[in-house]
């Protein structure tokens, strides 16, 4: 009795604030929706504050349905772009960390596939038609576990590499997005943020790289991930492990600037209010790896070469009559790629240009699903972590104000 009381009450005040019926209509029928949603909210407490007061009817006409500052920090959604002062770092660590190794240990049969199609000069065993053919003929001939050897290493690598990634270059894209285009999203700092992120990401995943795709190759010497690591340094020195950094630099440089500003802008047209959206951050993460995939393909074989070392490639230069000028007489096997420049030299020698997009196909169909893992686990992590850290801030303020 006393809830149609106050009902009526609530649509005499919706009809006194205007002499027009329609108005006052409409009002009093948004009071009643607003008295709706609220009800579920506010009926917990009601109850509980008459459980002690049985029959104490006085109580419920007190109750005022005030939308207070406090009922609006209840109701807001946290804006996970925008995340509490403090914990925005390792939030970003965390959702990064989880989201590069989800990306890389999802899609690894198809790296290593990518890989062995890159090859130069590949064994007759493994020349592969495509993607599917060569996953078939690897499980068929070198056992089911094959493709995912050398998973270990990536996700060892992935997790301190993406952390450092994603951390930076949030915090690189709102700080130079407020130099350079204040209170508005800049394609710029998107970009130049992405460049900046990736020499940390590479610093940390490059010796990963180089175990993983050695342990990848067909007919691999190497027993495990520590036998290859332990054989890189003792035959090759440390400076194995980063003889691919700069070209890896090279392609992650574009690759990562069109790769950020290719995400950001799609974000934009799908999703301008940047809210959590699984479908528009799937979707987004997907084209903008596949763009960034296709255009750094020739990179991406001569980072191969530098890191594998390819040992037929390797007597191909030192005895390759009619290859063109390759390395003098007395150079033999022991003649390693080094550098960027003698990696190009070297794929064009002995694959001319198609031999810059050797498997491409692969690549992108690995770049396509990895980004849109990487993205979408990242962007639903960040919101999770952020949402928690919201209900633990609303709480303290509570407890602070009683």
């Amino acid at each position: 009795m006393e809830t149609d009381g106050f009902v009526k009450r609530r649509r005499m005040t919706a009809e006194t604030t205007s002499n027009d019926p329609g108005v006052a209509g409409a009002s009093a029928g948004t009071e009643v929706r607003w008295l709706g949603g609220r009800f579920w909210g506010v009926s917990e407490s009601i109850v509980g504050s008459l459980k002690p007061r049985i029959g104490g009817e006085t109580e419920l006409q007190t109750v005022d349905f005030i939308r207070t500052p406090q009922d609006q920090i209840e109701d807001s959604e946290p804006d996970y772009e925008g995340l509490p002062q403090g914990s925005s770092t390792s939030t970003h660590m965390l959702a990064g960390a989880v989201a590069g190794i989800m990306e890389h240990c999802v899609m690894f049969p198809i790296d290593c596939v990518k890989t062995r199609m890159q090859s130069l000069q590949p064994e007759p065993a493994a020349r592969y038609r495509n993607v599917m053919d060569a996953l078939r003929r690897i499980m068929i001939t070198e056992g089911v576990w094959r493709p995912i050897r050398g998973l270990n290493a990536t996700a060892i690598g992935a997790g301190p590499a993406h952390a450092l990634y994603f951390a930076s270059y949030e915090k690189l894209k709102k700080t130079l997005s407020d130099v350079i285009h204040p209170g508005a999203n800049s394609h710029l700092a998107n970009g130049t943020a992405g460049c900046a992120a990736t020499l940390l990401h590479d610093a940390a995943m490059n010796p990963s790289e180089v175990v993983k795709q050695r342990m990848q190759m067909y007919n691999s010497p190497y027993r495990g991930v520590l036998d290859c690591v332990r054989a890189v340094w003792q035959k090759e020195g440390m400076a194995a492990f980063y003889r691919s950094y700069t070209t890896q630099l090279t392609m992650n440089v574009p690759f990562q600037a069109l790769h950020f500003m290719t995400y950001e802008y799609l974000q934009e047209l799908l999703n301008p209010h940047r809210q959590y959206n699984p479908s528009s951050h799937m979707l987004s993460g997907a084209l903008a790896g596949a763009i960034a995939a296709a255009a750094t393909t020739p990179l991406d074989v001569c980072k191969t070469l530098l890191n594998t070392q390819e040992s037929l490639t390797l007597g191909s230069l030192s005895s390759g009559p009619g290859q063109g000028p390759g390395p003098g007489p007395g150079q033999g096997a022991h003649r390693r790629i080094s550098g960027l420049a003698h990696a190009f030299q070297t794929v064009y020698k002995l694959g001319g240009l198609q031999g810059f997009f050797k498997g491409v196909q692969a690549r992108v169909i690995y770049q396509v699903p990895s980004t849109a893992i990487s993205w979408s686990v990242y962007e639903f992590f960040k919101y999770g972590l952020t949402k928690r850290q919201h209900s633990k801030r609303r709480t303290q303020q509570v407890e602070a104000e009683m």
